[in-house]
């Protein structure tokens, strides 16, 4: 996961706003770490569900 997220930062033309903003405030391997992090909670999301993927999809489910 750490390795794609890597990936994801180094070679994506549009890595997103979120990366962005991290890249802003953290240390590139401290966003790494948090980028794998969330491609593992939302791949657990997807499967844990039985769902397709959605990339606009926003829990409604308070936190």
């Amino acid at each position: 996961m750490i390795h794609g997220a890597r990936s994801v930062i180094e070679h994506a033309k549009e890595p997103g706003e979120w990366v962005e903003q991290m890249m802003r405030r953290r240390l590139k391997n401290v966003v790494v770490v948090a980028l794998a992090n969330k491609m593992a909670r939302t791949i657990w999301a997807v499967l844990a569900h039985d769902r397709p993927y959605q990339k606009v999809y926003v829990s409604m489910k308070p936190a």
